[in-house]
């Protein structure tokens, strides 16, 4: 493969897909939204159509109700069935796309975060006629704590403001500067009118004050932000490979998906947490023999060495490799309904790495309404984001949330039952805080977590 056959690889590999999310508070019309953008770019299957048209003559509407076709989730929640993020997948002539249909009420701000966790841009809506209100600051908090590299303001409702221009840009004035104070790298205010269509898929007519572009020709164009291949390489090993056969007496590989960075046959690793070292003597990819590989592809590493590896270890390069730890400052989102309390025995999941824990403290609660900190809260509760210290009973190589999402993530898991607690970010502060504040009651360590 030459070079220019990996670069070009490595490109359609970064923009032929795009994950993004959207939010927004309830009745800013997030579901008619997501609808027209799937009906306007043709994404919508005849006979999906045709069922929203009958529902929609059934109730007295004379046009199709485009928000129908993502309120059969919402009846479900509605009901008390089910509370989760809904995925959509469409696709135009020049991107494929996976959106995440996210909650919009303020008691399901952790769905958000499971919506947003992988995206590389969040479509935040605000109500014309509202302006920016605390929900918009809560994802918009969220986006910039989960370092979402992308953030679209679709500012709807705009024919109930009679496309006003300053409207407009009164709220993407507050919005934009909020965001900036987070942290947020890049904001795109766009007015909508997602009932009428208006710079959804087509400009509007009614807008011609407006020259930027509509919410998809944005989608299509915005640079791909999870195109990892120039991060630090990391291949979490998921399966030792060991086939023990006549065709293959001696082969033993180390099959895993590449979280980040690229592999090159030659290239001295290391082995973490062990920190034995060796060189990769093959890459199998697809049951072929390559020279290079990178993120995402799933492959099978082959090393010189006859060295003890299993399931859970992390393979880096030699000259780039993350330091090894017990103890983790991490911030949290709370996602389960039973608190997370200091002294908590539980269970961290990194990659594809678990090992038992203990929340040593809980410095700070994090106030998503105006970005206070709430010293020593003691525990948190669902939908709460704070700072934590964890202590693992084993070594875990770590890499920053800043750095990488994927390596720089972990979960908190119920050992009792299995539950997702929280999803964690390594050494991410967020927001500037006060100082840190010390922990005052010591933690017993129970038999059997001694460490």
């Amino acid at each position: 493969m030459t070079t220019h056959d990996i670069k070009l690889a490595e490109q359609l590999s970064a923009t032929t897909l795009l994950r993004f999310a959207t939010a927004g508070s309830v009745d800013d019309g997030k579901s008619t939204l997501v609808g027209r953008l799937l009906h306007d770019s043709k994404s919508i299957l005849t006979d999906q159509l045709e069922a929203v048209e009958h529902a929609s003559r059934s109730r007295g509407q004379e046009t199709p109700d485009l928000a129908l076709l993502t309120d059969g989730l919402r009846a479900e929640r509605e009901q008390g069935i089910t509370i989760d993020v809904a995925y959509r997948y469409f696709a135009t002539p020049r991107r494929r796309f996976i959106l995440a249909d996210t909650p919009g009420h303020v008691q399901y701000t952790r769905n958000m975060v499971t919506g947003a966790s992988t995206a590389e841009l969040a479509v935040v809506l605000v109500d014309a006629r509202n302006g920016v209100v605390e929900q918009t600051r809560r994802h918009a908090a969220v986006a910039a704590l989960l370092r979402v590299p992308h953030v679209v303001l679709a500012v709807n409702k705009m024919d109930l403001v009679d496309y006003a221009e300053p409207v407009f840009a009164a709220i993407a004035e507050e919005f934009t500067a909020y965001a900036a104070s987070l942290g947020v790298p890049e904001v795109t205010a766009i007015p909508i009118s997602a009932l009428a269509g208006d710079n959804v898929v087509d400009p509007s007519a009614n807008m011609d004050w407006y020259g930027g572009p509509t919410v998809l020709e944005h989608l299509e164009t915005v640079p791909s932000s999870h195109d990892l291949t120039g991060c630090h390489a990391r291949l979490p090993v998921q399966y030792v490979i060991r086939p023990q056969t006549a065709e293959h007496p001696d082969y033993r590989g180390y099959a895993g998906q590449i979280a980040a960075g690229t592999f090159r046959v030659g290239e001295q690793v290391t082995v973490l947490p062990a920190g034995r070292t060796s060189k990769i003597a093959g890459i199998d990819l697809l049951g072929e023999s390559v020279d290079i590989a990178w993120t995402p592809q799933s492959v099978t590493l082959l090393l010189e060495d006859d060295i003890d590896i299993s399931r859970g270890d992390l393979i880096v390069p030699s000259g780039d490799a993350p330091a090894t730890t017990q103890d983790v400052e991490a911030t949290v989102c709370h996602v389960a309904d039973q608190p997370l309390a200091v002294g908590q025995r539980v269970l961290l999941k990194h990659t594809t790495r678990t090992v038992k824990a203990i929340v040593k403290d809980i410095p700070s609660r994090l106030t998503l309404d105006d970005l206070s900190q709430h010293p020593n809260p003691g525990h948190l509760v669902a939908n709460d984001i704070g700072r934590v210290t964890i202590r693992t009973a084993e070594p875990l190589a770590l890499d920053s949330y800043a750095d990488s999402r994927r390596t720089g993530s972990f979960l908190l898991i119920d050992p009792a039952d299995g539950t997702t607690l929280a999803a964690g970010m390594v050494g991410d502060s967020f927001v500037a805080t006060a100082a840190a504040v010390q922990a005052t009651d010591a933690v017993r360590d129970d038999e059997g977590w001694d460490f």
